[in-house]
């Protein structure tokens, strides 16, 4: 009688163990991703009774949209090329004949910061005036919020915060080197974005930069000297920057004299003047171009060949271009009557014999000067 109330017992159980409710896991439980970056989630029936039907929807009942596929068998939900409206919650419903089970996922949309300032530049202000100058920023995650003074080509850090949306910088106008380039940047682990906004002072003269030469070519190894002027009200101060890179390290700046000392190939570029005053600022621009003679390199600068076989040396230089390119033998012997040299450098002799055996010269020359390199050339019999 124990053993038949037991067996009921024991039946009862396995029959509410298999009639139940889908119980469900899903991968990952959250994901932050880049927009347009491709995420899938994975709803998994771990058990209940069978059949189970999955499907997904949104948890705000918003349409799961048009780069969202679910896959055949409903378990897998992929998103395509992630776009800011694909963010929120998305929720796996699985249904059986016991009941529904739901569970949900988060997925967050990473987005580079944006800037918006109000008022747009330039803003002009008088002696004693309030200043008011709203930021306001986008992005995930939120990106910090800073003001910041540009002068004398460095930025002063006025005013942070890394919680709000908006940041509003206010001053009273003081004095006219209160005027100037006013930034705000907003900066993630996505990236930064900035707007820049120019504050001058009503009643001035805007400055007028100008450079006695817009185009220099030099030699390496000379001194070059760049002159600027400017004019406006009250008198701009002049300094010296370089586009994309610092000054050189031997450099000098007096007044709107710049002297740069044994120019090299690295310090070509644009040479900007920037002339700044309260009531606005002005750029000229100095393009410098240093000539450097040919360093000059053999590919390869050591071969061992057998006789018959076919020789080529690549002579690569860098330096200022046009470069040519001469070949010749160590010693004075003659180049064999089958060697060719192409303009680019390139030496090629078929048919090897012994007797081409030795070094090889390559002269690399251009209107700066030259640059040679050697090879030595080994013809096995």
């Amino acid at each position: 009688m124990d053993f038949v109330r037991a067996a009921v017992i024991l039946s009862s159980l396995l029959v509410a163990a298999l009639a139940q409710k889908p119980v469900l896991s899903i991968e990952p439980r959250s994901a932050a991703i880049k927009q347009d970056e491709t995420i899938s989630f994975r709803c998994r029936v771990v058990s209940g009774s069978q059949p189970v039907q999955l499907e997904w929807k949104r948890v705000n009942n918003q349409a799961l949209g048009d780069n969202v596929k679910v896959g055949p068998d409903g378990s897998v939900l992929t998103i395509a090329y992630a776009r800011p409206s694909n963010q929120g919650q998305y929720r796996c419903i699985a249904t059986n004949a016991q009941g529904k089970t739901t569970i949900n996922t988060v997925l967050t949309i990473k987005q580079v910061p944006k800037v918006w300032v109000t008022p747009s530049s330039p803003v002009m202000a008088r002696m004693g005036g309030a200043l008011s100058l709203e930021c306001s920023a986008s992005g995930k995650p939120r990106p910090s919020i800073t003001w910041l003074k540009q002068e004398w080509g460095s930025e002063n850090v006025l005013i942070s915060t890394t919680t709000d949306t908006k940041l509003v910088l206010q001053m009273t106008v003081m004095a006219p080197e209160d005027a100037g380039m006013f930034v705000c940047r907003a900066q993630s682990s996505q990236g930064s974005a900035e707007e820049k906004v120019e504050l001058r002072m009503a009643g001035g003269a805007e400055p007028r930069a100008s450079v006695s030469q817009t185009d220099i070519k030099a030699v390496e190894g000379q001194m070059v000297t760049m002159h600027c002027q400017a004019t406006g009200s009250p008198s701009p101060v002049i300094s010296w920057s370089k586009l994309r890179a610092p000054l050189p390290w031997q450099h000098r700046a007096e007044g709107g004299t710049l002297t740069l000392t044994s120019v090299g190939r690295q310090d070509s570029g644009q040479y900007i003047c920037n002339a700044t005053n309260a009531a606005g600022y002005s750029e000229a621009y100095v393009q410098l171009e240093v000539d450097t003679p040919p360093y000059a390199t053999s590919i390869p600068d050591q071969v061992v060949a057998r006789r018959g076989e076919t020789l080529r040396l690549q002579c690569i230089a860098h330096g200022s271009h046009p470069i040519s390119y001469r070949w010749s033998r160590v010693g004075g012997a003659s180049l064999s009557s089958g060697a060719k040299v192409t303009k680019d450098g390139m030496l090629t002799i078929a048919q090897l014999k012994v007797s081409d055996s030795g070094n090889y010269k390559c002269v690399a020359s251009n209107h700066v000067g030259t640059g040679e390199t050697f090879a030595s050339v080994t013809v096995r019999a």
